[in-house]
């Protein structure tokens, strides 16, 4: 078990040192084999491991070095493996795996693929850092080094200035949430002790309840320090506010957006609110707050969705809408359900990830849905594999029996979050009217890209969001003669979307008894209690996993009815109606451009941050360097300046000239000795 947790670790990071400083002498193709075989096996050891921690095996732990002692601070780099660690490991290193894969195919044409995939391990590498910390600041270690490797992915076509604006957007906006991270984990330093997960864990039950002073206000102790850290959360997975970084991050090579903003990084946050639920069951205002933040996330997104038109921006939208489920379901406690939609999520949201690169590849980088069409006859293979993880991503299902891995681990967490009986059940009819709005977005993606008339000849280019679908696709061949026709990807591309859509299948299936269990079991009788064992802790007064099997049965169709009338409306609109988005886009032309500006937020935070930012920058350069430096430091050196050119003219280089003047001066200076009556 120790090796195997060592080699899942460290062969991605092998992987990167051998790509990154010995790419340029191994070549192209052996850097990729290298990375990606490693990445394989890694996969392999995790399901491996999977299956050996699960079902309440005690924590293993894999000591790796000491590394700080510092007075009261003494922390060990010490792996630490349990079932939601396992859980993570077959996510990470399962959709990594693939998306090298997928990558040999996808950047064949780029010479920098040494580079791109020694990124891709450097990430992959940080990530399960991240989930196998066993203490504070190792986790914060991998916090920052995915933020770095998603930095250095994104900007990864670093010649073009939209790529380097998204890196450093993703870059910045993440610091302000690993701010509150960092300041919420040197305030559980200050109140446990340590920073070691088992010693907090023992350390948090007597802080509850317990307030100190903060600014003249007494604060509850554990909300502020599980606030602080919900923040981190809230940057890292790009929740409301804090999302902004997200949809700009697709300017990076699509392999990237399936890694890094469907699986793994993106999905940190809910990791780390689970890993900490033991901080955030003590905590009940807190996740109130993160429930609130999750179901308006939801909202948003989806909303936003609606009106996209780049077919990789309406999925970044549709992540961080689930990422909000995710977000619900730790809110009202329900962390398992909301492991399992980051389960099942990974499979299904790569899935339609890579599938739109598949797309893209074949449309010769056509990104916008509005110049495609016609595709379903000629790319067929990922058309089926597209309408697959639409289907998983929709969650179609019989309700209460069988269905796609969304329709399990999604239905779960709406109706977690009507037995959460939040304020008006505001949390519930959220999720099931942000089901409605998915639904319609996903399908509009397939019937505007798959199945309407062919929008991709030389003579059909679009640019008006509804213009009238062209009726021919006959120009398929530019003015020299060449053939764009789309074709289907090769199958070093499509043999990861297989393995995803497996999993975007039986996921759900297979493993929903395990993470949420039946609710025909009581306490430690029920499935998911033995699955899961301590890896996350449930308080006294949580019983939201059994009360979700106890909802009224209307609740559990009404997800299904969501469903339907998302897809129903979008057949009406994209197929037997397709002038109604125009009409539509007219009649409410100011809700419209309100959804497709993103609640124009971004123009918000340039009002009120970008510009005042800039404006201040220029004061100082204009003002205080440019007449406090150079109008007094640098005028007082142009002065000396002055006499010191002056000065130099004496240096003649002539002997005789020099003798003059020190016959000069010794005449001076006995002159003002025998004046100054110094031989008396």
């Amino acid at each position: 078990m120790q090796n195997a947790a060592l080699l899942i670790v460290f062969l991605p990071l092998a992987g990167a040192l051998i790509a990154g400083f010995f790419g340029r002498v191994l070549g192209e193709r052996p850097s990729e084999v290298v990375t990606t075989a490693f990445l394989l096996l890694a996969a392999i050891l995790s399901w491996w491991v999977f299956t050996q921690v699960g079902f309440g095996h005690a924590v293993f732990k894999v000591p790796v070095m000491r590394w700080i002692t510092s007075g009261d601070l003494d922390v060990n780099w010490t792996l630490r493996v349990d079932t939601l660690t396992a859980v993570m490991l077959v996510v990470v290193t399962t959709v990594s795996s693939l998306v090298h894969l997928y990558s040999i195919g996808y950047m064949a044409e780029d010479d920098s693929r040494q580079r791109f995939f020694a990124y891709l391990s450097l990430f992959t590498f940080a990530m399960l850092m991240l989930v196998t910390a066993d203490n504070l600041l190792q986790m914060f270690f991998g916090w920052e080094g995915v933020g770095l490797a998603s930095y250095l992915l994104i900007g990864f076509w670093y010649k073009k200035p939209s790529a380097n604006a998204a890196a450093i957007k993703a870059f910045v906006v993440n610091r302000v949430g690993d701010f509150g991270f960092a300041l919420g984990i040197f305030g559980l330093f200050a109140v446990c002790g340590s920073i070691n997960l088992d010693q907090i864990f023992g350390a948090v039950p007597a802080l509850a309840g317990k307030p100190f002073e903060f600014l003249g206000y007494q604060v509850d102790t554990l909300t502020c320090l599980a606030l602080l850290l919900f923040m981190g959360a809230m940057g890292k997975s790009a929740q409301f506010l804090l999302h902004t970084w997200l949809p700009d991050a697709m300017e990076g090579p699509t392999p990237v957006s399936a890694l890094i903003h469907a699986a793994t990084m993106v999905t940190a946050g809910v990791f780390m609110v689970a890993r900490l639920s033991p901080v955030f069951e003590l905590a009940p205002e807190a996740l109130k707050f993160v429930t609130f933040i999750g179901a308006l996330t939801a909202f948003f997104a989806a909303t936003v969705g609606l009106v996209q038109n780049d077919i990789k921006r309406v999925i970044a939208y549709s992540t961080c809408s689930q990422l909000g489920y995710m977000f619900v379901a730790c809110g009202v406690g329900a962390y398992t359900a909301g492991i399992f939609h980051l389960f099942t999520h990974a499979f299904f949201k790569a899935l339609l990830f890579l599938g739109a690169g598949s797309v893209i590849h074949a449309m010769h980088h056509e990104q916008d849905m509005r110049n495609m069409g016609g595709l379903q006859k000629l790319i067929p293979k990922t058309w089926a594999m597209m309408l697959i993880g639409t289907l998983a991503l929709t969650g179609v299902g019989i309700p209460g029996w069988i269905g796609f891995a969304g329709f399990h681990s999604k239905d779960a967490i709406i109706e977690s979050a009507y037995a959460a009986h939040t304020p008006n059940n505001y949390a519930f009819w959220a999720l099931v009217i942000a089901a409605f709005m998915t639904s319609f977005y996903s399908w509009r993606l397939m019937f505007m890209t798959f199945h309407q008339p062919a929008r991709w000849g030389a003579d059909h280019a679009v640019h008006d969001e509804h213009a009238e679908p062209a009726t021919a696709s006959d120009h398929a061949h530019d003015d020299h003669g060449h053939d764009h026709t789309p074709r289907e990807s090769p199958l070093v591309m499509l043999v990861p979307l297989y393995g995803l859509a497996a999993g975007a299948v039986l996921a759900g299936v297979v493993f929903t008894k395990y993470f949420i269990g039946t609710g025909h079991g009581h306490g430690e009788a029920d499935p998911y209690k033995a699955f899961w064992g301590p890896s996350i802790t449930e308080g006294a007064h949580n019983h939201i996993l059994h009360a979700m099997h106890e909802i009224p049965h209307w609740v559990g169709f009404a997800p299904f009815v969501a469903m339907l009338a998302g897809l129903g409306l979008a057949y009406v609109y994209y197929i037997r109606s397709p002038w109604l988005p125009a009409a539509t886009a007219r009649t409410f032309r100011p809700l419209y451009l309100f959804f497709l500006n993103r609640w124009y937020i971004d123009e918000l935070y340039d009002f009120l941050f970008v510009r005042p930012a800039f404006a201040i920058g220029r004061a100082l350069w204009k003002g205080g360097d440019g007449t406090v430096i150079d109008g007094t430091i640098d005028g007082t050196a142009s002065t000396v300046g002055w006499f010191t050119g002056r000065a130099v003219r004496f240096q003649t280089g002539y002997v005789y000239n020099y003798a003059f003047v020190m016959l000069i001066g010794v005449a001076a200076i006995l002159t003002y000795m025998i004046a100054g009556g110094v031989g008396r």
